[in-house]
């Protein structure tokens, strides 16, 4: 493996940890947020202490990192058709990171007449899920057929479940107003793991001589 590829591999496993620390470095500077109450879009909302600086520690980097990463799944994993598209899914999904920093939501997250830039950012919330589970819903088949990963398969194919369990679980806790926050750093942070799993999968698997790009 070329050193420009590893390099880029590397980005996948720098998200979640980035995300991590993002988010709490910033929440230090809002006094009384509630990390299992308040969603992680409300460190950047239009009025919140940290509207102006939270997209350039959180969204803006992680958008850079997930671009990073899909350029080297795509020359990693060049043989494949399917691979090449959940490469395309992970920069979209870093697009829509850009997105809900770029355009922050209202003042609580959830106004009765949402402004259009709350619309925006709710658009690109909604690119960033259904981006990274299809890419894991690839993987939980492409994770044994061109990486010969029995364990990727299985774990992306349970990351795809949790996904959907847990964005379900975000839409009631959005109804009755309790545990939004931490139902929300479950499912990204479910999808966070997928990254950098796949990330580590591809870094250590021998790079073989290239599929057809027929086959997959």
């Amino acid at each position: 493996m070329k050193p420009l590829e590893r390099l880029l591999l590397s980005s996948g496993l720098l998200i979640p940890l980035w995300l991590l620390a993002g988010v709490w470095f910033t929440a230090q500077a809002y006094p009384g947020y509630n990390h299992l109450q308040q969603a992680m879009s409300q460190l950047g909302a239009v009025g919140s202490p940290t509207q102006n600086w939270s997209p350039l520690v959180n969204n803006f980097p992680l958008a850079i990192l997930f671009a990073l990463f899909a350029w080297g799944l795509a020359r990693r994993w060049r043989g494949s058709k399917l691979a090449l598209l959940s490469a395309a899914l992970v920069l979209l999904h870093g697009l829509g990171s850009l997105g809900t920093g770029w355009f922050p939501c209202d003042q609580g997250c959830a106004p009765a007449q949402p402004s259009r830039s709350q619309q925006l950012h709710n658009l690109s919330g909604l690119l960033m899920f259904f981006s990274l589970t299809l890419a894991s819903a690839l993987w939980a088949w492409l994770g044994n057929r061109i990486a010969g990963s029995r364990a990727l398969a299985l774990f992306s194919l349970t990351c795809v479940v949790l996904a959907i369990i847990t964005v379900a679980l975000m839409g009631h806790a959005a109804q009755n107003g309790q545990l939004f926050g931490l139902y929300q750093r479950l499912n990204y942070g479910v999808s966070v793991i997928w990254v950098a799993s796949l990330a580590w999968t591809s870094l250590r698997i021998p790079v073989s001589s290239p599929l057809p790009m027929a086959t997959t």
